[in-house]
């Protein structure tokens, strides 16, 4: 589990395919003598597991699933990679909930700039933006940020300069991809309503009549 914090900014040594595995290096500023194979990194917005450790270097397997459902795919060396060690139990909850299990893979479709405000559209399938709303969380590349306005395709987020400057979002334009992850909670949310109602949930979700004949709201009648 992670929270959408970045703690570094990474760079790809090497990225090299074998046995239908990518195989990535990574040079992190970061001490991370403490670490141990078997531990969770979130890369990317990716979590991936630690096969090779040292004081400075990362190296992670990335399986053909998350290649076929990330961007890593694209990863070459030098490319510099947003990255955030697991969350410990004592740690502060800054971000939000992130589990490094990317939902899609959005496109940036405008970049507004106005003085120090930076402002992102990100085109979204409907798979991932069925969970996004107005002023909830979004993951974007391993970074924790607050949704703007919503459409059903489509969402803005707005960057302050300390984020840019702490992560790869400040190298994006138009026309590059990045991987989404939404916020855990309204997945747990559907997926529990649909298997408490689902005779009368059916294809429209809930409506005022299916709140009204269980209870949560009394309706129009006296």
């Amino acid at each position: 589990m992670f929270t959408g914090i970045v703690q570094c900014i990474a760079t790809v040594r090497s990225a090299r395919l074998q046995r239908g595995l990518m195989e990535l290096s990574l040079e992190v500023p970061l001490e991370i003598s403490d670490s141990r194979l078997g531990d969770s990194f979130c890369i990317q917005g990716a979590c991936l597991t630690a096969v090779d450790l040292g004081p400075y270097t990362l190296g992670v397997e990335v399986s053909r699933e998350t290649l076929e459902r990330t961007t890593l795919g694209t990863f070459a060396p030098g490319r510099p990679v947003n990255l955030e060690r697991a969350l410990r139990l004592a740690d502060l909850l800054g971000g939000h909930l992130v589990t490094g299990h990317v939902d899609g893979v959005g496109k940036v479709q405008e970049v507004r700039r106005d003085q120090e405000n930076v402002a992102f559209r990100i085109q979204a399938d409907a798979a991932t933006s069925r969970y996004l709303v107005e002023k909830g969380s979004i993951c974007v590349d391993g970074v924790s940020l607050t949704l703007g306005a919503c459409r059903k395709d489509a969402f803005w987020v707005h960057l302050i300069p300390y984020t840019l400057a702490g992560s790869t979002l400040r190298f994006l334009k138009p026309g590059e991809r990045v991987n989404l992850e939404a916020d855990i909670i309204g997945k747990y949310v559907e997926k529990l309503l649909a298997g408490r109602l689902p005779e009368q949930a059916g294809p429209g979700g809930l409506s005022a009549g299916l709140l009204e004949k269980h209870g949560f709201t009394r309706g129009s009648r006296g």
